[in-house]
């Protein structure tokens, strides 16, 4: 009789666990398709709740980080910008805690990183550059092919070969100066990207602007009149496109 007893108790602990897990997934599921469906609020809110189920699902804090750092570049006011993008750091710092070697864990940092410099002094500008370039290159390193990340390092590559005088300055003071950045080698990574993912209509814009800045107009207008053909993919898309649209017709 105790026997059976105990291994009723163990079937129902070992049913709620499947069912626990099960709800997770369901929910993660759930999150991405209101992604897909251009939700990305409903979405963010969706991954907030996995994580207080389970707060170390890494599924979950690399959504919540990547459209943290969406909303909050969304944010008119730069307090919220702030908050959003705080964190998108703090779920990026949590997901790389546990697992480190995740391509996606390392991404979204880059990009929580990147989003934090645009609204930061001179010298947190600076000094977060270093952290956009770090984690960008720890995604590639541990997936070639994510085409996002090398977007960042294009992004990466154009502001910094863009630098004014003082942020020139902070970084030879702060750390001897920065590696290196070329509108020639942000182009090499626009185009990488591209290739591995020929639908990212952001990446499209920010490489028209670095063939423009470059001097290379044919190109940037062919880059731009192919973006306008795209499908909308993202919540952003047919902003980004309106702008691809507006920038060509600028510069015929």
């Amino acid at each position: 009789m105790a026997q059976k007893f105990l291994a009723a108790v163990c079937f129902l602990f070992l049913g709620t666990g499947a069912l626990y897990a099960q709800s997770v997934d369901e929910m993660i599921a759930a999150a991405k398709q209101l992604e897909k469906q251009m939700k990305e609020s409903e979405a963010l809110l969706k991954y907030k709740e996995v994580l207080k189920i389970q707060p170390d699902q890494v599924e979950a804090l690399i959504g919540a980080s990547e459209l943290s750092s969406r909303e909050g570049n969304r944010q008119k006011d730069k307090d919220a910008k702030a908050r959003y993008f705080n964190e998108a750091k703090s779920y990026a710092e949590q997901a790389l805690k546990v697992a480190p070697n995740n391509a996606g864990a390392n991404y979204v940092m880059s990009v929580a990183m990147g989003r934090m410099a645009l609204i930061s002094g001179v010298k947190e500008k600076v000094a977060a550059s270093r952290d956009v370039k770090k984690y960008a290159e720890l995604a590639i390193k541990f997936n070639p092919r994510y085409a996002e990340a090398y977007h960042v390092l294009g992004k990466w590559n154009y502001e910094v070969a863009n630098l004014n005088f003082l942020e020139r300055n902070a970084a030879k003071a702060l750390f001897g100066g920065l590696p290196d950045g070329s509108l020639q080698q942000a182009i090499a990574n626009y185009e990488k990207c591209r290739k591995l993912d020929p639908s990212f209509i952001l990446n499209y814009l920010e490489l028209a602007r670095a063939y423009k800045k470059d001097d290379q107009q044919t190109q940037a207008m062919e880059v731009l009149k192919k973006a306008v053909t795209l499908r909308s993919i993202h919540q952003d898309d047919n902003a980004i496109k309106a702008d691809c649209k507006k920038m060509l017709e600028d510069m015929q």
